[in-house]
């Protein structure tokens, strides 16, 4: 029998649910909560069963999908699922919210306006005490979304709260270094001297890019890519190649780099505009800038195509990358334990 640990802190995604005790421990699997809710409570007793705790603490973004009619519902949903998982704990689940409190099942519930996409600011605290007591950003790329938070005395603050806002306000940007469509990207492609039009299908995905650049990591074992097929380079030129109608036999590898460039040229453009919309409504530019998630070099070419040089902290380098991929988690439950003021 595994040991019992305290605390163990889960990050509910829509794509991804991630876990870690704040100690060093941690998990991640791809979990498609659209195609899936029903075995949530499943995947989260599995994740659970490999470090049994005494309490589970919770954040999520999972309630967006496409599976609930509302917002409300995702939440609710999510929070029965996570009792359902946490029955055997000694304590009751917590859900974090946006005003910084961890409550009760039934609270969250009830305030779910608060309990909805909370895990950014769970990580923006963690990443606030990164850049005491200066201006400051944080950053973080995922597979699906970046979020720019701005960082302010040690604490976070943000311009909007809720994910309507803070696309409104440029804090939350829907593009990420993985599961974006292409088309969405991109109307045009070149290839050899010309100027293609792009298909409006899931034929390539951000990620297709990114491999293509080297910037990902090969798992030739993927079943989550466009097709279905490898997330391997040569899978991913095909995928690319197809969203221009064309067969592999005319798409090198030289062409599907620049390809490759073109597209996250454009997200990194798209980035930069963002940070450059939210450092405008701050009136300030920041000193320092906290890089986190899997997509940092998204991040990074959007700092040069925003023209700024800030000193940078990557969460990467501040952690072991094993806890940087599960970061949202591992700040949870730094919160829960109150190594996060």
């Amino acid at each position: 029998m595994l040991p019992v640990t305290d605390l163990v802190a889960l990050d509910i995604g829509g794509a991804n649910l991630k876990a870690a005790d704040g100690l060093g421990w941690t998990a991640s699997i791809p979990f498609p909560l659209w195609k899936r809710r029903r075995e949530l409570p499943q995947a989260l007793s599995e994740i659970l069963a490999r470090r049994p705790a005494r309490r589970i603490v919770a954040t999520m973004t999972g309630e967006i999908a496409d599976c609930y009619l509302t917002r409300s519902a995702g939440v609710a949903d999510i929070v029965a699922a996570l009792e359902e998982a946490a029955a055997g704990c000694v304590e009751p689940p917590g859900v974090y919210l946006v005003d910084g409190r961890i409550v009760l099942p039934a609270e969250a519930v009830v305030a779910w306006r608060l309990a909805a996409a909370s895990n950014w600011h769970a990580l923006a605290r963690l990443a606030a005490t990164l850049v005491q007591p200066g201006r400051g950003l944080l950053i973080d790329v995922g597979s699906t979304t970046t979020d720019i938070v701005p960082l302010l005395a040690g604490r976070p603050a943000p311009l909007a709260q809720d994910d309507a806002s803070r696309m409104l306000s440029g804090e939350l940007v829907y593009t990420g270094v993985e599961r974006t469509a292409v088309a969405a990207i991109v109307r045009r492609l070149p290839h050899r001297a010309a100027s293609r039009p792009v298909a409006s299908e899931l034929f390539a995905e951000s990620r297709d890019a990114w491999l293509v650049l080297g910037e990902l990591a090969e798992d030739p074992l993927a079943t989550d890519t466009a097709d279905g097929g490898p997330a391997t380079r040569a899978a991913a030129r095909t995928r690319l190649a197809r969203m221009m109608l064309l067969d592999p036999a005319d798409f090198t590898e030289a062409d599907a780099v620049e390809v490759a460039l073109a597209i996250t040229r454009r997200q990194s453009i798209e980035v930069a505009r963002a940070a450059r919309r939210v450092a405008h409504r701050l009136g300030w530019r920041p000193d320092t800038v906290v890089l986190s998630g899997h997509g940092e070099q998204l991040a990074t070419q959007a700092l040069a195509a925003a023209g700024w040089q800030p000193v940078c902290v990557r969460i990467a380098e501040v952690l072991a990358p094993a806890i940087a991929r599960v970061a949202p988690a591992h700040a949870l439950a730094l919160l829960a334990r109150g190594a996060i003021p």
